[in-house]
């Protein structure tokens, strides 16, 4: 209950309530609202301005922008551990893989080669962090870059191995008949006695001396190219186109045990050693042809005999004897 005042009034001397007039308590709270309000917005403004008082927005910002910066350092010791990674494998790239291969090392300005053109990250400029944003955009971008480099070296690569694989299986590097089933080693490579004329020939073959139906195996992957009689001197023969050059011929044979087209894998049984033809005695006369001329086969049984046997049979095929056919 709000308080009743009186005043003194000399004229009627007596005391008189005092009637407070709407106006002035209209203006008087008006006031008041005008003073806090005003108040309000000026500690606002201090507030706000201020370096030493941060609102909670500002604080929430600033650990989030904190913990961003933690983020961005992590990122990039990771990106240095891809990168370092990355380095290596190009170096075994360039130095084991595409030099055993015999494919051209990639350039290093290729491997390194950054985004010319446009500016690609001109959307994150104008920030405060906005170097390191860029900086590690950049680098992401360039480690990616060398990972597709080397992805499609790594393809490339890969379609190289795998036609070295069927190189290596192709090439005839087997004996055609085993040790174990040889009587001897009759004639190699180079000049030799005709067994019919007695003249000095040129022997172009290796003759392994094995008694008739001894199995003759495949000496490389390839297609039968022939097995018929029908070539001067070689009787019943087989001849293996391996690709890659590379043809090999079985001769003076016993029966085939294939037929022309058929496709056959090293160390498959061919035939069985006879004497048909111009032969002399049971034995598998042997050759082999890189494009079109014929070579030595005795530096094609890496693939089957130790250094000792090989280097037994290439003191036996190197003697000037007769040849059996």
């Amino acid at each position: 209950m709000s308080k009743v005042k009186y005043y003194y009034d000399s004229d009627t001397l007596s005391y008189r309530k005092i009637e407070r007039k709407k106006g002035r308590r209209f203006g008087f709270t008006f006031l008041i609202v005008i003073g806090v309000a005003l108040a309000g917005f000026l500690f606002h403004i201090l507030y706000l301005n201020l370096p030493q008082i941060e609102t909670p927005k500002e604080k929430a910002l600033k650990r989030e922008l904190a913990n961003m910066e933690i983020q961005y350092d992590i990122l990039n010791k990771k990106m240095d551990q891809v990168n370092a990674v990355l380095t290596d494998i190009e170096d075994r790239d360039n130095n084991i893989y595409r030099l055993y291969f015999e494919a051209n090392p990639i350039p290093e300005e290729v491997r390194r080669a950054g985004f010319g053109g446009i500016n690609r990250y001109k959307d994150l400029e104008g920030y405060d962090n906005s170097e390191l944003i860029i900086k590690s955009n950049k680098r992401m971008d360039v480690i990616t870059k060398q990972l597709v480099v080397q992805s499609r070296s790594l393809d490339e690569i890969a379609v190289l191995a795998e036609d070295k694989e069927k190189l290596l299986a192709a090439i005839p590097a087997i004996q055609p008949v085993r040790n174990k089933d040889l009587s001897r080693i009759a004639s190699g490579y180079g000049w030799r006695s005709d067994p019919f004329t007695k003249a000095r020939k040129f022997h172009y073959g290796m003759d392994f001396t094995s008694p008739r139906g001894t199995p003759i195996y495949a000496t490389g992957d390839g297609v039968i190219e022939r097995a018929d009689s029908r070539s001067t001197g070689y009787g019943n023969h087989i001849r293996i186109d391996h690709g890659y050059g590379y043809t090999s011929l079985y001769a003076h044979l016993y029966k085939y045990n294939v037929k022309k087209g058929q496709r056959v894998k090293r160390g498959d049984v061919i035939g069985f050693v006879g004497s048909t033809g111009r032969s002399q005695a049971p034995h598998l006369h042997y050759e082999i042809f890189k494009d079109g001329e014929r070579i030595n086969p005795i530096n094609f049984y890496y693939g089957n005999l130790s250094p000792a046997e090989f280097n037994e049979i290439l003191q036996k095929s190197q003697q000037e004897n007769q040849s059996l056919d």
